[in-house]
């Protein structure tokens, strides 16, 4: 019996009927741009969320996590109202409102997707959730309609305006692969991405700062895009070229324009980027990665002076490229290194930080690994 269904057993007094766990992500290119019907391509890290569940005969939803001491939250399913209860209960409660599940349910969560560093520990939760429902009460429902229910939950029930690209990657990830989403139809196609045998490794350097604009932020910029939208009379960003959209840069006042201008770029970069790696260019790959930061510092202007120090050290260092990752003003950065140079990379960048007085960093060396997945109850771990 795994280790969390024991647990489960202690907490809820019986079994759990299904097991599932989803992973948390690294987003290679494409930031800012899964709201605006863009392209983007990220990997899944192996890093998971582990869910058990299993049905109980009363008309309540109880959630027990072991990160907080497996005190278990109590919520009627009558009661089920968006932004209600504990912030940390709306993510897998979100999926289960999404899914319009009619039942009692046990729940018990592991999250080992380490938290606040740009990794999406959100949806590898709202994954693991939701998989394990359709598998329970099997509703046979495509993983882009479950990534669809748990963007739902995550956008209404917990508040966040967050686009599709977290959910898909966490249910659709193959190992050895990024994942190229389409965000307007959710149409993937699968980008080899194995970089050991070209002796590099992907560093993700988590800040460990956390700026208190991150949730208003993220809002703010999105609905910057979506006005330049309204402004300039089209469907979406998308579906204008840069050259058109800079000739028509008087109709949008200069924020607009700005954040706008990096959502048209950025999904070139995205397209650009999946050429270069088919090509195994990652030289090439790695100025668009760097290019990339540039934006979001610049125009989009979520980044931090902690992110652009992790940025500016990597390529001093020999980082083939470098950017922020995730909402911005605070989190991630990934850095393109050599693997002979990754222990030099780590070495300066937190003598920088040291030198800056910032907040010592952590490093992650993620590799593409696979989507959700159900796990076998009669496995030992």
């Amino acid at each position: 019996m795994p280790p969390i269904a024991a647990k489960f057993v202690e907490l809820y007094g019986a079994q759990p009927d299904v097991i599932a766990s989803a992973p948390g992500r690294v987003n290679l290119i494409g930031e800012h741009v899964d709201f605006l019907d863009g392209f983007v391509l990220p990997f899944a890290i192996s890093d998971v969320t582990t869910v058990a569940i299993a049905k109980n005969s009363s008309n309540s939803i109880r959630v027990a996590s072991l990160q907080k001491a497996s005190e278990i939250s109590v919520v009627e399913r009558s009661k089920l109202e968006p932004l209600s209860g504990e912030p940390w209960t709306r993510y897998p409660i979100g999926v289960l409102w999404a899914l319009e599940i009619d039942s009692g349910l046990d729940i018990l969560i592991d999250g080992q997707v380490p938290l606040g560093a740009g990794l999406s520990s959100s949806a590898a939760l709202e994954c693991a959730v939701a998989t394990a429902v359709n598998e329970l009460f099997k509703l046979n429902l495509p993983l882009p309609t479950l990534a669809r229910a748990a963007q739902k939950g995550e956008n209404i029930y917990v508040g966040m305006p967050c686009g599709i690209m977290d959910q898909s990657v966490s249910l659709m990830a193959k190992q050895g692969h990024a994942l190229l989403l389409d965000t307007r139809d959710l149409s993937t196609e699968q980008i080899p991405f194995d970089i050991a045998p070209h002796h590099l490794e992907l560093l993700v350097i988590d800040t460990q700062v956390h700026h208190a604009l991150v949730d208003g932020g993220y809002a703010e910029r999105r609905a910057s895009c979506e006005k330049a939208v309204s402004d300039l009379g089209i469907t979406s960003l998308r579906d204008i070229s840069l050259t058109d959209f800079v000739l028509r840069k008087s109709e949008l006042d200069a924020t607009t324009y700005a954040r706008a201008f990096h959502g048209v770029t950025e999904m070139q970069r995205v397209l650009d980027a999946v050429e270069l790696l088919k090509s195994a260019d990652f030289r090439g790959f790695g100025k668009i990665v760097s290019a990339a930061h540039i934006s979001l510092r610049d125009n989009y202007t979520v980044s931090a002076p902690e992110l652009d120090l992790a940025v500016t050290t990597a390529l001093e260092f020999g980082a083939l490229g470098a950017r922020m990752i995730g909402g911005g003003f605070g989190g991630s950065a990934i850095a393109l290194v050599s693997a002979q140079d990754a222990e030099l990379v780590r070495l300066q960048i937190t003598s920088s930080f040291s030198a800056a007085k910032f907040r010592a960093p952590r490093f992650f060396s993620p590799l593409p690994s696979s989507g959700a997945r159900i796990t076998d109850l009669t496995t030992p771990h």
